[in-house]
């Protein structure tokens, strides 16, 4: 390898580990490995990790990290709503959505969701929010009397019932996506924004959001070209991707243009989200969390720092992975110890699922629920309610609150554009 090792205070604004580009360039770290065999980019050994790091001009060229060097986060930090814009949410979870659209400048007017203990959580943190529980089927969106500016949520990625013919808005009866559309007729909010899983945009061979986009015009809207956002470039500690979609009312859309929101200009890790810094003025407080029953503890104590199952020796690997040793693939989930100069794996409704093991960097057990939360990037102040299953379900299902503003700020100057028509 072509690295250098270097004796100096290394800026980390300045350099990137070859696991954070991967990340960023949606590359694999063999790959990156490669680059640097081959010279084509070099790099530096730190003396502290060990790791081999990369300056940004040697990758200045490719368009993410271009869009990290012009960032307009700092400016687009000031964006304010002209007057009072109304947001009507669905598909609440514990808040993340709409603390992010809080923090943005708008105003949260009604908040629908079906699982209990989120709706005690979003009562008990924001007891002048109309936190309306129940089935979104049983909502009568008529009987809101504001004027609501913009629709947002998150329904649930489902199947459609093909019948060989072009699906409409009626077509989509008894799923979730019909809830959201009927909500959108309803209250004919000016703008909506709904996020999914990355999934949608392949589902059913892309037929499930061809669907969508249909039911969409013959509602009366323009749907912006959907994107996927990774959540590590707006501030969040985690890799985490949503599809997000936009629709603007046809009135309004040929007059206004909707402008994705800048990354911010460095990739935060778990060490951001646990300890005083960039993301929060303490260190992550003690709170509850699950443990590990006694040989998985002894097993995992054996995994490094970013590491997973094929850090064990062959006999714990066998004993660990049992049927599962056998099958192909990578696995990369199980027995996986998160690294502290990394961002969090995507965060799943549990901790210690085999399949998507979320634990502490150097202490050998589950993520506890508040450390679940910073990598979400909620505020500590902001109190979970239920079960301590319930409070990792809220926290693993929610939208990043960074990620969140970010998109609010954006929708919000979105809704400025649109007030100065």
């Amino acid at each position: 390898m072509n690295d250098v090792q270097l004796n100096l205070n290394i800026d980390s604004n300045e350099y990137f580990s070859l696991e954070i580009l991967a990340d960023i360039l949606s590359e694999s770290k063999k790959t990156l490995e490669s680059w640097v065999r081959k010279g084509t980019v070099k790099s530096i050994l730190c003396p502290e990790t060990k790791k081999i790091l990369v300056h940004k001009n040697q990758v200045s060229h490719k368009a993410e990290i271009k869009k990290l060097i012009n960032s307009k986060w700092d400016v687009e930090l000031k964006t304010r709503p002209l007057r009072s814009y109304k947001l009507a949410e669905l598909f609440a979870g514990a808040g993340g959505l709409a603390i992010g659209m809080e923090q943005a400048g708008l105003k949260t007017v009604f908040l629908n969701e079906l699982d209990k203990s989120a709706c005690e959580t979003l009562r008990y943190n924001r007891p002048e929010w109309n936190v309306v529980h129940g089935d979104i089927a049983n909502v009568d969106f008529t009987s809101i009397s504001e004027e609501i500016d913009l629709l947002t949520g998150g329904f649930p990625c489902q199947a459609f019932s093909y019948a060989g013919k072009r699906l409409g808005f009626e077509d989509t009866r008894g799923t979730l996506f019909f809830e959201f559309a009927r909500a959108i007729k309803d209250l004919k909010p000016k703008v909506f924004m709904a996020e999914n899983v990355r999934g949608l945009l392949t589902h059913e061979d892309g037929r499930t959001l061809e669907t969508i986009t249909q039911v969409i015009d013959e509602l009366g809207y323009e749907l912006v070209e959907p994107q996927v956002l990774k959540a590590i470039f707006y501030k969040v500690p985690q890799k985490r991707e949503r599809l997000i979609l936009v629709g603007i009312r046809k009135d309004l859309s040929n007059k206004v243009k909707f402008n994705w929101p800048s990354p911010f200009n460095k990739i935060l890790t778990v060490r951001d989200a646990f300890f005083a810094g960039e993301l929060y003025s303490s260190d992550v407080p003690q709170s509850i969390g699950q443990l590990y029953p006694k040989r998985k503890k002894e097993i995992m104590d054996n995994i490094p720092p970013g590491g997973y199952w094929r850090d064990l020796n062959d006999e714990l690997q066998r004993e660990y992975m049992q049927g599962s040793y056998f099958l192909g693939g990578g696995k990369t989930g199980m027995a996986r110890r998160l690294s502290l100069d990394e961002p969090s794996l995507t965060l799943t409704t549990s901790p210690a699922q085999k399949q998507t093991e979320r634990c502490h960097p150097f202490e050998t057990r589950p993520l506890q629920v508040r450390e679940y939360a910073r990598i979400q990037t909620f505020p500590d102040d902001w109190e979970f309610k239920g079960s301590m299953g319930a409070i990792y379900k809220q926290i693993g299902n929610a939208v990043p609150v960074n990620m969140a503003a970010a998109l609010g700020r954006s929708l919000v100057r979105l809704l400025n554009d649109i007030e100065k028509i």
